[in-house]
Parts: C-alpha cells; sequence; structure tokens
C-alpha cells in the first residue's frame, strides 16, 4: 500500500475504531457450518455421509463450543475442504438461501449492539473461519462495515483447497484486523472484540475492549480472572446478564457498553 492511499485512508474514513465479531455462537446462535451444509447438501455440492458427519459436528459446537487451538488444523482442513473442487459461482449462488437462514439466527442482542456501535461511529466487522464468498454479503446484509472470512485460492473458476492469506482462525484473525487497523488508520486499543471461544484468546487480547458472549468454561474463567466484561445473550428473553469481576471503571464501561435499551442484570454470586 502506497504512502499516499495509507495518509489519504488514514485521515478520510468514517470511523473512530472498530468492533470485531465472531460469527458462530457469538452474532449469532448455533454454526453457520451447519447452515452451509444443508445448502450445499441440497444443492448437490456435498455427499451425505459428509453432510452427517458435519452435521454432528456441528450440533457438538453448538453444546460445547469450540476448543481452542487444538483443534485448528482440523478446523482449517473442513473449511478448505469443504470447498475444494467446488466452483466459485456455485458457492457464491448458495448465499440466496444461506444469508436469510443466517440473518433469522442473528441474535436480537446482537443487532442492537451492532447498532450502537454505529451510533458511536464505530466501524463494524465479522471476523469467521468461514469463507468469505459467505460472510460479506452476511455482513452487508446487517449494515455492517465488511465480513473477513477465509479466503480460498480459486483456479479456472474452482477452490483448489489452498488459502489465500491468513486462515482466519486463531492467530490468523489477530493477523486479519491488524490488516484492517493498518488499513483503515484504527488504534486496536481503542477497538472492540466479541466472541465466545477460546480459540479467540489472541484476538480478544489483541483490542483495547474485549468482551466475552456466551463464553465457553476456558473463556469464561479467563474472562473472570482478567477482570473482561461477559455478557450473556439469552435469544428468547432478549436479556443479557452482566457478570465481572471488572474495576469499577472498567464495569462502567460494560454498562455503558451494552445499555442498549436491554435489561441488565449482574450476577452475585
Amino acid at each position: 500500500m502506497s504512502a499516499e492511499m495509507s495518509e489519504h485512508t488514514h485521515i478520510h474514513h468514517p470511523y473512530s475504531a472498530a468492533a470485531f465479531f465472531d460469527l458462530d455462537r457469538t452474532l449469532i446462535s448455533g454454526s453457520s457450518a451447519f447452515v452451509f451444509g444443508v445448502s450445499a447438501w441440497r444443492s448437490d455440492m456435498l455427499p451425505t455421509t459428509q453432510f452427517v458427519k458435519d452435521a454432528a459436528a456441528a450440533l457438538a459446537f453448538k453444546v460445547r463450543g469450540d476448543h481452542g487451538g487444538d483443534i485448528a488444523a482440523g478446523v482449517r482442513e473442513r473449511i478448505l475442504g469443504a470447498v475444494r473442487g467446488v466452483d466459485q459461482d456455485s458457492l457464491i449462488g448458495l448465499n440466496e438461501s444461506i444469508v436469510p437462514k443466517l440473518l433469522g439466527k442473528v441474535r436480537p442482542e446482537s443487532k442492537l449492539l451492532l447498532e450502537r456501535h454505529r451510533r458511536q461511529n464505530r466501524a463494524t466487522y465479522i471476523i469467521s473461519a468461514s469463507p468469505k464468498e459467505l460472510v460479506e454479503p452476511l455482513a452487508k446484509a446487517l449494515g455492517m462495515t465488511d465480513g473477513i472470512g477465509t479466503v480460498s485460492q480459486v483456479v479456472d473458476g474452482k477452490y483448489t483447497g489452498k488459502l489465500v492469506g491468513p486462515f482466519c482462525y486463531g492467530e490468523g484473525k489477530v493477523e486479519a484486523i491488524q490488516q484492517i487497523a493498518t488499513w483503515e488508520g484504527f488504534d486496536l486499543g481503542e477497538c472492540y472484540a466479541y466472541s465466545d471461544s477460546i480459540s479467540d484468546l489472541p484476538m480478544l487480547e489483541a483490542v483495547g475492549h474485549p468482551v466475552a458472549v456466551n463464553p465457553d468454561n476456558r473463556l469464561n474463567q479467563i474472562a473472570r480472572n482478567r477482570g473482561w466484561p461477559i455478557v450473556i445473550f439469552a435469544r428468547k428473553t432478549k436479556t443479557v446478564i452482566r457478570r465481572t469481576t471488572a474495576t469499577l471503571g472498567t464495569a462502567a464501561l460494560a454498562a455503558g457498553s451494552f445499555a442498549a435499551g436491554w435489561r441488565i442484570s449482574a450476577d452475585r454470586h
């Protein structure tokens, strides 16, 4: 990127900072991979045996959550393997059925939070290991700035199963948000990140305002130990429960961040 472009971007972009959202179990309830799998299976892009495996994995993920970097290689192979040999146009064509389904899974509280960040002049991004071809249209449909996902190599219109750029998982998410921050002139110390998973600990540590959303057990413990805000999005009741061992100042910040017309209560245990 030229110095001229860097200067232009830094001065003229309209945002003061950014908020980065994990997709599965954070922005939406459950797993986007399952929605993708159903659409791919119905379009004869995915064999039934593989669909059954992926459905079982998605169900386990919904119940238990992610277990961190120890499965990063498996996640990468699953994402890349799912599109290997597939026509890019065919994958993009799935958005017609996938995006409406994913929009239906977006948590009501997430929509309010996105709106709050927009009103406070922050850019909003989805950061997900899912293919960019699926993440970007969802982000646009939600009125977000952009969707950052895994970019797979395309040769002669078909996916090769190889990566282009960082794999958007674990440390790869940090690389992705650092690139965005450099391009847009954001100070990551002023940025927010939201995730449910221990695998996103690097991303949460990379920003000044990390927030654990419906965290898995390991992330919950770390967030408590470090005094990070912890929020529980209850889809049915649309209630947010804030739990934190933070200092008064951080607690006040957390309360301010989530006072978008929601009921907020403290966990007294």
